[in-house]
């Protein structure tokens, strides 16, 4: 098979979350198990980092990696959903996994797993794990896809395991509690491996996590509680500085003021695994923090596209990344004459929650992503009216960009987003490369 055959089977044969949603889920480690043993358990050959979280966690995944990478180690770093392109959830030193690779990889175990029928997320995270052995990496991050204790990375026994924060997202699967998410997110909490929480604004889910540790036989530790930033402010040019207590001053690549909190997780990090014998230099540390873009190839944390108008696009899709959100698009508003959003959900989020913080100055272009899951844009902008939100209906974001554009003046700023999966479809209209 050519490679877009592969990837045309991977979406077709397999069930995919990012396109169907909840029939897509499998929870539990069984498959995930099998298909670890029949490849001969390749993430035993390297150092796990574990990174879980209802938001922040692909942000703090990519500056980890960007920091170790400019540490001397080589660096697997696997993330989802992808944006663009598929290969962009494994990756190594920031190079994403050749073309070749996954179609060998399906290739030659396609006759094993197609009796067991793994999920999509089952056999990518599999493959990531084969990639980094071949690559012989120091290092692999890997970012948890939903949830922690079922989830199919949770086979991975790490030096370090990281919770970013708790929220409400995807109370089907893991429960309607803050409380309930949190126990979820606790089982990649394992004996004898330093546990990081980053932020945590309960008593009762930081006793879930603190119940965790010494259930599992490990400590905890949390991050906001060790002074880790004295000061930190954004800058005019969208870049955060930061005062760090033990690193001195950092400056953050990554705009929007969600990032403060993931620069306390990352620097709480930075610290456990240099205990845990890692060697990361300071000049490592703000190398990674202002370079992670590059260094990774992150997209969709608050990126701006263009200027004049200023278009902005961030993958925040539920409650907790939107009060981040709001304040960000509030702070924006000082310094543009009008704002228009480009927005659009799917069905299975808390879509009233967010929309509820969404700007009633702004205009809108309600539209809706090409996944199966999205929200059809007539019925959203019925919803958000209830809301207090205006604007008109586009059927897809490319139509939505382009009547926007033609709208916004020079000094009006456009933001795109509710939705990673409206950002997917907007990136390619704006950068003209994907590497």
């Amino acid at each position: 098979m050519t490679y877009e055959e592969t990837l045309h089977y991977l979406y077709t044969s397999i069930p995919v979350f990012q396109n169907a949603g909840p029939s897509a889920y499998k929870p539990g480690l069984g498959t995930s198990i099998a298909l670890d043993d029949h490849l001969g358990n390749p993430h035993k050959a390297y150092k796990t980092i574990h990174v879980a979280g209802t938001n922040g966690k692909g942000s703090v995944s990519h500056l980890l990696a960007a920091i170790l990478r400019q540490s001397g180690y080589k660096v697997g770093l696997y993330t989802s959903p992808h944006l663009i392109d598929f290969r962009e959830r494994i990756r190594v030193n920031g190079q994403k996994i050749p073309k070749e690779y996954v179609m060998d990889f399906v290739e030659r175990n396609r006759s094993f797993f197609e009796p067991l029928q793994p999920s999509f997320f089952e056999l990518t995270s599999s493959m990531a794990f084969d990639y980094f052995r071949a690559e012989q990496v120091d290092y692999a991050v890997i970012e948890v896809g939903m949830g922690g204790r079922l989830d199919s990375t949770n086979i991975i026994t790490p030096i370090l395991s990281i919770i970013t924060n708790i929220s409400l997202d995807h109370t089907q699967f893991l429960g309607d509690t803050v409380e309930k998410i949190a126990f979820e997110k606790a089982g990649i909490i394992k004996k004898d491996v330093p546990a990081l929480i980053g932020e945590v604004d309960r008593h009762s889910v930081a006793q879930v996590f603190a119940d965790a540790a010494v259930k599992a036989g490990t400590l905890v530790y949390f991050a906001q509680d060790e002074g880790l930033l004295k000061e930190s402010y954004l800058m005019d040019t969208g870049e955060w500085y930061l005062d760090s207590a033990e690193y001195g001053q950092l400056f953050g690549e990554l705009g929007g003021v969600v990032q403060f909190r993931n620069a306390t997780t990352v620097l709480g990090a930075i610290n456990l695994l240099n205990a845990a014998g890692a060697d990361i230099p300071v000049e490592a540390i703000r190398e990674g923090f202002e370079h992670v873009v590059e260094l990774t190839g992150l997209m969709g944390r608050w990126q701006v596209l263009q200027q004049n108008p200023k278009v902005a696009c961030d993958t925040g899709h539920n409650v907790g990344g939107w009060q981040y959100l709001q304040i960000q698009l509030e702070e924006e508003l000082k310094y543009h004459k009008h704002l228009y959003m480009i927005v659009g959900m799917v069905n299975d989020k808390d879509i009233n929650g967010v929309l509820e913080l969404m700007p009633k100055e702004a205009f809108y272009f309600f539209t809706q992503a090409s996944v199966q899951r999205a929200m059809p844009a007539e019925d959203f902008a019925a919803l958000a009216a209830s809301h207090g939100l205006s604007g008109v209906v586009c059927n897809s974001v490319p139509e939505a960009v382009e009547k926007a554009l033609a709208r916004a003046g020079q000094d009006d700023m456009i933001f795109i987003g509710g939705s990673t999966f409206i950002v997917a479809d907007a990136l390619p209209l704006f950068l003209k490369e994907n590497k």
